[in-house]
């Protein structure tokens, strides 16, 4: 009866052994497809946000402006960020983010976006419709940086004192990402030439910025921009000097 076994004990081995190697091959098929599934979904995600910054872009241009802007605005989230003791991971993608806040602007019509005069009732209806179009365009994405563009999108022109628009948050129930684009968007578009006003300077921009803490923006953020404002002002004008390349913006590997 021993010697009636032995075979089947052989046997049972080389099946183990082929068994074995034939779930190592299906492992490491299964891993490769895995990585090849990340990488596809990074291209498509890659493509996706350069797809928007060029449609933020040209949102910008139609606003008279040359799109270093959203360039601006970008960098300079980012350092806020990280002054407000962020992540590096969070201000990393809050600069990528923050360029596509005016994105909805591209459904505004050049008759409003372009008036040089106030505004009548209704047109700020219209104007006022932009942070919404934004968000629509950004779509419900699950993506993280797209979630986080729509919030800004729709949410960088809500006040501190809940009477901004598009639906009246106010304090801290709105994202911080909007507060902080909020904030930096305000003092960069006072220091620059608009289609209805020349650009204003640094000290009265600040002045401006100082006299709307705790009404139109979170005092804390303000508090940080009036502290480090001419490390601001720098990184602004060294982008203005040498524009960043558009990839640092699109670039999907931060």
């Amino acid at each position: 009866m021993f010697s009636d076994t032995l075979p089947a004990a052989s046997g049972s081995k080389v099946f183990d052994e082929a068994a074995t190697a034939q779930m190592e091959c299906i492992i490491a098929d299964l891993g490769r497809l895995y990585q090849e599934r990340n990488q596809a979904l990074r291209e498509v995600a890659r493509a996706h946000h350069d797809a928007l910054l060029r449609l933020s872009m040209a949102a910008e241009f139609r606003d008279d402006d040359t799109g270093v802007h959203i360039m601006r605005i970008g960098f300079m989230a980012e350092a806020v960020a990280l002054l407000a003791g962020q992540s590096r991971s969070y201000a990393q993608m809050l600069r990528r983010a923050a360029p596509m806040h005016d994105i909805g602007k591209i459904g505004v019509p050049d008759a409003v976006l372009k008036k040089p005069g106030a505004y009548t009732p209704q047109e700020r209806q219209v104007m006022n419709q932009h942070p919404l179009i934004g968000a629509q365009i950004l779509g419900r994405s699950r993506v993280p940086l797209f979630k986080m563009a729509a919030e800004v999108a729709m949410t960088h022109h809500e006040r501190w004192d809940g009477s901004g628009y598009p639906v009246g948050l106010a304090g801290e129930a709105i994202p911080l990402c909007g507060r902080i684009v909020g904030v930096v968007d305000y003092f960069d578009a006072l220091t620059m030439d608009r289609c209805y006003r020349p650009a204003l300077a640094d000290d009265v921009a600040l002045q401006m910025l100082k006299d709307q803490r705790g009404l139109a923006f979170d005092p804390m953020l303000v508090d940080l921009m009036v502290e480090h404002v001419d490390a601001l002002i720098d990184l602004r004008e060294r982008i203005n000097r040498e524009p960043p390349s558009f990839e640092s913006l699109v670039d999907a590997t931060d």
